[in-house]
């Protein structure tokens, strides 16, 4: 099984440049290094004082949050459209409910 080709891309986060090798198209990954760079911002906005390196901590840790709020809302939306699939597959008639309870061709 063959890899990927890798890309090098030029990022600037937190005032370094850096390249980055990675599989992943290249303004996906400038688009990430940039919403870091973001976060990164806002927290030595907020605490001009805090040394580099506990900003990038805490804005690893602000990500990381909405990484954990993301998933558990998807989850939680998830478990609704089964309820709400279980529900209206009740209404049809057996021949037209699939494996799960779904519409068969």
């Amino acid at each position: 099984m063959s890899e990927a080709p890798k890309h090098s891309v030029r990022v600037h986060v937190g005032g370094e440049d850096l390249v980055v090798r990675s599989e992943l198209p290249v303004e996906y990954t400038r688009d990430v290094a940039a919403y870091l760079d973001d976060k990164l911002r806002g927290i030595r906005a907020m605490l001009p004082t805090l040394e580099a390196h506990k900003a990038a901590i805490l804005a690893g840790l602000a990500v990381t949050d909405e990484l954990f709020r993301a998933r558990r809302a998807d989850g939680e939306v998830a478990t609704r459209l089964t309820a709400l699939s279980d529900d209206l597959s009740r209404l049809l008639p057996p021949a037209k409910r699939g494996p799960r309870g779904g519409v068969s061709e």
